[in-house]
């Protein structure tokens, strides 16, 4: 058996990176942008009124002129309009192109107007107020968006000001969690699909070693990542790892130091898929989807590691065992605002229904053999 430290570096290190391929802006939400996104003009692409009022020159205001002459109103999207001589000003609405010749907004609250006059009651005006100034935000050629974002809505209002229609994004690999025993399938396809990381098709197999054998030899030319359920331990019928020997695949690891999930079989097909054999225990399974698949997903698609979150446990725990050990865990939130784990340990590790209403599992290494409540440890969400 390996530790959990060197079974996850060892998946990290094995698995490919995904591909990249255009799509269109509606079909990038939620997916990794594949590429640098530069800014196609400036943003904003011209001076920007910030407030409904009137635009002034600030010199005629510093030589005294407090009521201008209204030459004109500038509404949003429209072309900027001009002033043509000392004295005058333009009615302006927030989201306006700031009309030529001025330079300052005065707000309507500090204007008051007389047919065609308007005249300023603020004290004083500054130069250039209530502008949201042409390229203050992003210059021609500027870095929108780095490769390796999550496109979500805040970076989908972001890649329109590039100008284009398409962009390349990494492709979702075909992934088939291949059932042998259990409904396993299942969460491990709502928890793909819930991170946006694959294409989800689902198969059951027979417990028998010679339609395995065939089943997952047509399975792997479908999918570029093979996940199995069940099969993998001591017993009569799991013949997964020998199948997959028989087939070819290289494996890297199986056994991990750790509870539940520890007969987890790692390794790559003769074709250089990855391959990830799981515990067919319903707990063991979804464990070990998200403590390794996951992040191995994200990082094939060019994302970035998830920050590294703690939490304080609210009730004291003791592992019965020399494994690293994943308990189940509900949050609330302290007083002051720290983050605190609820306990919630299944049953067993076939005890699925425990973990409905649960937000993650926290990781107890083995190094310890009690935890009192207020511990700080580390949290995965499912």
């Amino acid at each position: 058996m390996i530790e959990v430290a060197e079974a996850e570096t060892l998946i990290l290190e094995a698995m490919p990176r995904s591909g990249i391929h255009p799509q269109p802006l509606a079909a990038c939400v939620g997916r990794v942008l594949g590429e640098d996104v530069f800014a196609e003009r400036d943003q904003p692409p011209f001076d920007r009124v910030t407030m409904d009022g009137i635009a002034i020159a600030h010199r005629d205001w510093s030589r005294g002129v407090r009521a201008f002459e209204v030459a004109g109103t500038q509404a949003a999207g429209a072309p900027a309009l001009a002033i043509t001589r000392p004295g005058q000003c333009i009615e302006v609405m927030t989201g306006a192109m700031l009309p030529e010749g001025t330079d300052t907004v005065v707000p309507v609250e500090r204007v008051k107007r007389h047919d065609n006059a308007a005249s300023v009651t603020a004290d004083a005006v500054a130069a250039r107020q209530f502008i949201h100034a042409r390229g203050s935000d992003r210059r021609a050629g500027s870095l929108l968006l780095k490769t390796g974002s999550r496109i979500g809505a805040p970076e989908a209002a972001v890649l329109p000001s590039a100008g284009r229609a398409t962009f390349a994004v990494s492709v979702l690999p075909p992934i088939a969690p291949y059932q042998i025993r259990s409904s396993n399938d299942r969460a491990l396809e709502a928890s793909l699909i819930a991170h946006k990381l694959a294409l989800v098709t689902r198969a059951r197999l027979k417990d028998d070693a010679a339609t395995l054998a065939e089943s997952i030899a047509q399975l792997h030319e479908q999918s570029e990542v093979l996940i199995l359920s069940g099969g993998v331990s001591m017993g009569q019928f799991d013949f997964v790892p020998a199948v997959l020997q028989r087939l070819g695949a290289k494996v890297i690891f199986h056994r991990i130091r750790q509870r539940p999930g520890r007969p987890m079989w790692f390794g790559m097909s003769a074709g250089a898929k990855p391959i990830f054999a799981l515990p067919g225990n319903p707990v063991s399974t979804l464990v070990c989807a998200t403590r390794y698949i996951l992040p191995a997903l994200r990082a094939a698609a060019g994302l970035q590691p998830l920050p590294i979150e703690r939490v304080a446990l609210s009730a004291p725990v003791e592992p019965s065992s020399e494994l690293t050990y994943f308990l189940p865990v509900k949050l609330s939130w302290s007083a002051h605002g720290a983050a605190l784990a609820e306990p919630r340990p299944t049953n067993t590790s076939g005890d699925f229904v425990a973990l409905a209403g649960t937000d993650g599992f926290v990781e107890l290494p083995a190094a310890r053999t009690s935890y009192s409540a207020g511990s700080v440890v580390r949290l995965f969400r499912w």
